[in-house]
């Protein structure tokens, strides 16, 4: 397994992008990087997207670094290292895009990236993230809540969950390490929770590749993987997925994936966490502090056992 412990990640590996691109020029000069010159470079700036609404869902709490959220980042399809998405973006082209969604729906249909954009007006939420790993961020991701597209397809009362794909090119992105393509699921009813976004953008701007443009779930009161980058299916089924990290770790990582710190990963307590860009850790709070919206959808669930 190739996660890393909280205590191993030091401040100086959040990769400044100037220091990745610089290392990116020199290695395509030289000649390192073969699938430079033939695949799109990811974009240079990107580009805003315009006057947002700010959303009532959002903390208080001040926003991590932009340098930090966008080049130090989970994202195995680009590489395990921290460094490796930032580095890879140019793997990966986000456009032109389309997401299908299917399955247990009476309208099946698929949507372009400009599609999507219309069918809620963009928020700017500022959400706690917490990855499994034991660090955590702040991050003012901008998208639209999944239930006003769930709405668009609707569903079929036999479905029960939602299941996510990811897109995965083996000619360019990462092989082995997990079972590709990516896959994530939630249930039906936390798929329709207010809280639940699909992301197009953070910090105002076009959502980087490297967190997992043009779009992808951001689930705030669950640890970080269960957030699906760069999405080209959604799918509605009557039995619970069975998600990437669930085939990789059964006992390890569960369905749920509810931050919880009472329930210990095997290998490390998640009990307490460490906001990047600081050095002290802080205690890990219920549901990462949403159990006031959250909590009742898992009433009468062990949630000891639906880790």
């Amino acid at each position: 397994m190739l996660i890393r412990r909280p205590d191993d990640i030091p401040p100086s590996e959040i990769a400044d992008p100037a220091v990745y691109r610089a290392r990116r020029r020199f290695m395509t000069q030289a000649g390192g990087l073969a699938l430079a010159t033939a695949l799109p470079a990811a974009r240079a700036a990107p580009a805003s997207l315009g006057p947002l609404t700010a959303s009532p869902l959002s903390t208080a709490e001040p926003a991590t670094s932009r340098r930090a959220v966008t080049g130090y980042n989970n994202f195995y399809e680009l590489g395990t290292d921290k460094a490796d998405p930032a580095e890879n973006a140019f793997r990966l082209r986000p456009a032109p895009w389309t997401v299908r969604v299917e399955g247990l729906v009476n309208k099946p249909r698929s949507f372009t990236i400009e599609e999507l954009l219309k069918l809620a007006p963009l928020e700017e939420r500022i959400y706690r993230m917490r990855c499994v790993e034991g660090w955590s961020m702040v991050i003012p991701w901008v998208g639209f809540p999944l239930a006003s597209l769930l709405r668009q397809v609707d569903p079929q009362g036999s479905a029960k969950y939602v299941e996510f794909v990811s897109h995965y090119d083996k000619a360019t992105m990462t092989r082995g390490v997990l079972d590709w393509p990516y896959l994530e699921g939630l249930r039906l009813d936390e798929a329709r929770h207010p809280l639940t976004l699909l992301a197009v953008g953070l910090f105002g701007e076009v959502l980087p590749v490297q967190n997992g443009a043009p779009i992808r779930l951001v689930v705030p009161w669950k640890y970080g993987f269960k957030g699906g980058k760069s999405i080209v299916a959604i799918r509605l089924v009557e039995k619970q997925p069975v998600t990437t990290w669930m085939k990789a770790g059964p006992s390890e990582y569960g369905f749920y994936a509810n931050v919880n710190p009472e329930v210990d990963h095997p290998r490390w307590s998640q009990a307490t966490e460490r906001r990047i860009g600081e050095f002290t850790k802080r205690r890990t709070l219920m549901f990462n502090g949403y159990a006031e919206q959250v909590a009742s959808l898992y009433g009468g669930l062990d949630l000891r056992r639906n880790f």
